[in-house]
């Protein structure tokens, strides 16, 4: 980008009227004012030098130096510095009070006038020194290359106009021209376009393209590297420059000596006195840059930490591809990872999958591999067949589940892996978005992880999105209403609580139970204004409870969501307040998955409820992560054993000894214990032998409605009197 605003610069300065007429003081003044503005310099001056006359006479002066300041001494005061810009041509110092070359101007000029870094370039014409460039800066500053290139490229075109300007006979004009051009390092050529013969090129054509400048003069301009490697380009620009207009470009040529570089060319038509039409044409090197926009390209699409593609190009690249699979891969858990173990040891762990994935991809013939979220990476795999894709993928899931040493810890990675055929699936749904809908269901699954995209997922995918839809009115339209299932107490036989459980009178669908919709409403937030209603209605019940002196507990399902939204606690208390509930009346449930999701806000806000009053219960207890230590941590009021150890009680020894496990345990931390799904007296029996506290299930009742409940309570309270 830099090479280009220099070449921009320096087209100003060549194009300029003033340099066309050979108007040097004109020129030097536009020089001056842009290498001013674009190199960041504090000033930039021109001076013709005359050894003869013993003079330096200014020229042009733009920046802070006013042009009184702006006088240096003359030749004979600074021999010194004139035989370096002779011999040398150019003075770069960083520190104009320390240079040996400046030690003639130092004082006199340099030091009264602040300048801290000079750049000095000779203005020579056919090696004689007719003037030179001063650029300055107050601060110390190293020159770069560009920076020396474009003042030198500068410098040149100055002499070419003091050149031109001089009162030399055409010959030596010419010989002067051509000596600039000679050492321009931009490649000059002139080809005659009668005869598209080249008839002129300068040294620097050599230097770029490695080809003598002698085997290109008097040749044919089909004989030219750029031409034979770029036939139709060269066709179409000489038939514009033949009309008159200015061809630009930029190209890959490949060298003499078989490398490659690019080179930035301008071609315009210009016509002699004598009624000849010539092509100019200057072009430069500009492979460097090419290199460094790769670089950048690099950075803008490469993932830093993995130095995988990331999601940006991924999806560009995506985009083109028309057959093939995608396969999409998430590390469940990774978030309790990081916060468990530290975000240096997840940057380790995803490394480390991403080293994996490109093992895969490089076995399996391909680079599109991304990290396209925090803890998501995706694959294209080539078009194959059924056999092959399953093994292939079955080996993926194998390698990533592979344990990774990290510190004295081996961590086994639990992926979810989702296939998409990418051309089996309908034009208007993005292959991304078909695998994060097949990424939820392998979330879900027992076992291996892995789920295939089909059309069976797609309509869910479509129905579910028809329930999204509809949550956004339900609310208003009061299409939910709360359902009460009866808690019942083994020891006592009697029924102390409910939970209470939502329903979704749906206008097409009718009752619709909490797992149709809960899922989605916690995907798309609804599940906040769900579950304040269903906290505010359950409230609401109890107090009307209370007033009639019926003493139950109320149990009330408190989604992840919800639980770590920021306001829960505030809503408990109003409602507590504004229903003035009894202490330990309304449980509030949570999973222990979701509750081992941020463990240290998790412990204050349950610390805060309990505070409150609010008793807390942990659902589904055994199928997620939590241990004694946090059971312990946590002041857990109620463990509530998940309903899969309880269906199959009565027949599996293995369910048998883990509900006397956690039953044991629940008696050892002193906290109440219910059972749910109970369904058979087997099971109730097998529940009250072993002294779990309480149950609740379909032996029972199930969820009924308000005025169901009470006549349910009605009916038992009547039954235990007789």
């Amino acid at each position: 980008m830099t090479k280009r605003k220099y070449q921009h610069l320096l087209e100003l300065i060549v194009n300029s009227e003033a340099k066309q007429m050979g108007d040097f003081h004109s020129t030097a003044k536009l020089a001056a004012e842009l290498l001013c503005q674009q190199l960041l310099v504090t000033h930039v001056g021109v001076a013709i030098i005359s050894c003869e006359n013993n003079t330096i006479l200014p020229v042009a002066n733009y920046g802070h130096i006013s042009p009184a300041e702006f006088l240096r001494p003359a030749p004979d005061l600074c021999p010194k510095y004139i035989a370096e810009l002779r011999t040398k041509r150019l003075i770069d110092a960083f520190d104009t009070r320390n240079d040996s070359r400046l030690c003639e101007l130092s004082s006199n000029y340099f030091t009264s006038n602040g300048v801290r870094s000079t750049l000095d370039i000779a203005i020579r014409i056919n090696g004689h020194l007719e003037g030179v460039l001063f650029l300055e800066r107050m601060a110390f500053s190293h020159w770069s290359d560009s920076e020396i290139q474009i003042a030198s490229q500068v410098a040149d075109q100055l002499a070419l106009t003091l050149a031109t300007r001089d009162a030399y006979d055409k010959e030596e004009k010419l010989t002067l021209l051509l000596n600039a051009a000679e050492h321009s390092d931009q490649v000059t050529m002139l080809i005659n376009l009668k005869t598209e013969v080249v008839e002129y090129v300068n040294q620097a054509h050599e230097t770029i393209t490695g080809k003598p400048k002698s085997s290109v003069i008097g040749s044919s301009l089909q004989e030219l590297s750029f031409v034979s490697q770029h036939p139709d380009e060269t066709r179409v620009a000489l038939t514009q420059v033949k009309l008159g207009s200015v061809v630009k470009g930029e190209n890959k040529i490949v060298k003499q000596d078989g490398s490659q570089s690019w080179i930035r060319y301008s071609v315009k038509q210009f016509i002699t006195d004598r009624g000849n039409c010539f092509a100019l044409l200057n072009a430069e090197d500009c492979s460097e840059e090419h290199k460094h926009k790769i670089e950048l390209e690099k950075l803008a699409w490469r993932c830093r930490l993995t130095d995988l593609y990331n999601r940006t190009y991924f999806t560009k690249e995506l985009e083109k591809v028309r057959k093939g699979y995608l396969l999409l891969i998430d590390l469940r858990g990774f978030k309790r990872f990081n916060d468990t173990y530290g975000h240096e040891s997840g940057d380790l762990l995803l490394i480390e999958i991403a080293r994996r994935l490109r093992h895969f991809g490089k076995v399996n013939h391909t680079e599109l591999l991304a990290r396209v979220g925090s803890d998501e990476f995706a694959i294209i795999l080539p078009e194959m067949n059924l056999e092959d894709l399953e093994y292939a993928t079955s080996r993926l899931y194998r390698q990533i589940t592979l344990p990774v040493s990290i510190g004295r810890e081996q961590i086994e990675p639990k992926p979810a892996l989702a296939i998409v055929e990418i051309a089996g699936i309908e034009a208007k749904f993005l292959p991304l978005a078909c695998a994060d809908i097949a990424l939820q269901y392998a979330k879900k699954k027992q076992g291996d992880a892995i789920q295939v995209f089909n059309n069976s997922l797609l309509n869910t995918f479509k129905a579910n999105a028809e329930i999204e839809r509809d949550l956004q009115t339900a609310l208003r339209g009061r299409e939910f209403e709360l359902y009460y299932q009866p808690l019942k107490d083994l020891q006592k036989r009697a029924y102390i609580g409910a939970e209470a459980l939502i329903r979704w009178h749906h206008p097409k669908k009718g009752v619709l139970y909490p797992g149709a919709f809960i899922d989605i409403a916690e995907q798309t937030g609804h599940i906040n204004a769900i579950g304040a209603w269903v906290l505010e209605a359950a409230c609401k019940q109890l107090n009307l409870w209370q007033h009639h002196n019926i003493n139950l507990s109320m149990h009330v399902n408190v989604a992840a969501r919800q639980f770590f939204s920021g306001n829960l606690y505030d809503q408990v208390w109003a409602l507590i307040t504004r229903y003035r509930l009894k202490p330990g009346s309304l449980i509030l449930e949570i999973t222990e998955t979701e509750l081992m999701e941020d463990i240290k806000y998790a412990t204050n806000l349950c610390k805060e409820l309990t505070e409150l009053g609010v008793g807390l219960a942990i659902d589904d207890f055994g199928t997620g992560y939590s241990s004694m230590r946090y059971l312990k941590q946590f002041p857990i009021s109620k463990l509530k054993i998940d309903r899969s150890f309880i269906s199959d009680l009565s027949v599996s020894h293995e369910s048998q000894e883990i509900v006397s496990a956690i039953i044991a345990m629940a008696s050892a931390l002193n906290i109440s214990l219910t059972a749910e799904g109970v369904e058979t007296k087997e099971q109730e029996l097998f529940l009250a032998d072993h002294h779990c506290h309480q149950a609740q299930g379909f032996l029972y009742s199930p969820a009924l409605r308000e005025s169901e409940f009470s006549q349910f309570l009605e009916k038992d309270s009547f039954l235990n009197s007789c």
